[in-house]
């Protein structure tokens, strides 16, 4: 899987999520100023299970094709910086 792939389907992950704990919010709310808690809950909630998944911890423990890749430019930091 390329990495391109694996990033969209961590975005689709947690937008969905974002969007789920949001639907109470956003079905109950018929016009735009009404909607703000319910857009700003789903931003929320993307943001933070972003920043979860982010956590190396959890990276370790999503499945295979949901996990972030290998930063390219990390081996070459360890290089220069060792030299």
């Amino acid at each position: 899987m390329t990495d391109a792939t694996r990033r969209t389907i961590r975005t689709t992950v947690q937008t969905v999520l974002g969007l789920l704990a949001a639907i109470p919010l956003l079905v109950n709310a018929g016009d735009l100023p009404a909607t703000l808690p319910g857009l700003a809950t789903a931003v929320t909630v993307a943001t933070v299970v972003t920043r979860v998944m982010a956590n190396p911890a959890v990276n370790r423990r999503l499945p295979a094709w949901l996990r972030a890749a290998a930063d390219p430019d990390a081996a070459a930091y360890r290089r220069a910086t060792n030299e």
